[in-house]
């Protein structure tokens, strides 16, 4: 079943504390706060009307196809450079610099923690969405490969963030994240300010 529990199972938390010289409990808390904020980056920016998200949109697809979750990540596997790609892409054009400048002290950690996962998870992300979505769209084996789209992406981040996005209604950044975070608090609703300026700036 897709959903947040299923996503986080996937990452290789020990792996990457590894690999960042990082206290593995920091590191799990982070990806707690950051794996969200990105599926709900993802969310806004299919969502929104005023977003062009072809280009996301195509990275879901390939990195769906990529085979990077297939039998267990291997953080050797990540490509770190095209990780910083895809969270400008999912972001409004801000590279991971800047976006763990706005998330440092939301619960996700240090900015320079911040700035090394993201590049790490966003690849892990978008390869979860795009496995979910091309397996519910593919009902025949010799069916090509769906490009994927604003309607059936949207079905797939929403059962993925809970049913926050449910409903066919463009729910705003901060409800999802609101939702997915756990709804109510303070620091829920700073990630999604936080993350909802990021995104206002693009046309």
């Amino acid at each position: 079943m897709a959903g947040l529990d299923d996503l986080f199972a996937q990452i290789p938390v020990a792996d990457i504390a590894n690999k960042l010289g990082a206290d593995e409990g920091e590191v799990n808390a982070a990806i707690k706060t950051l794996v969200p904020a990105l599926v709900g980056g993802v969310a806004e920016n299919v969502q929104a009307d005023n977003i062009d998200s072809s280009d996301l949109e195509s990275a879901v697809t390939a990195q769906g196809a990529s085979g990077l979750l297939d039998g267990g990540v291997s953080v050797d596997q990540v490509d770190a450079n095209e990780g910083n790609q895809i969270v400008s892409k999912i972001f409004g054009g801000n590279d991971s610099n800047q976006v763990a400048s706005a998330l440092a002290g939301t619960g996700a950690g240090g900015g320079d923690l911040i700035k090394k996962l993201l590049p790490i998870l966003a690849p892990i992300v978008l390869a979860y969405i795009g496995k979910q979505f091309s397996q519910q769209n593919a009902p025949a084996q010799s069916a090509p490969q769906p490009q994927a789209s604003g309607g059936g992406l949207g079905d797939i981040l929403g059962s993925i963030l809970g049913g926050a996005t449910g409903g066919g209604n463009n729910n705003p950044l901060g409800s999802i994240l609101g939702s997915v975070l756990g709804g109510g608090g303070g620091q829920n609703n700073a990630i999604g300010e936080i993350l909802g300026g990021l995104l206002g700036g693009k046309k």
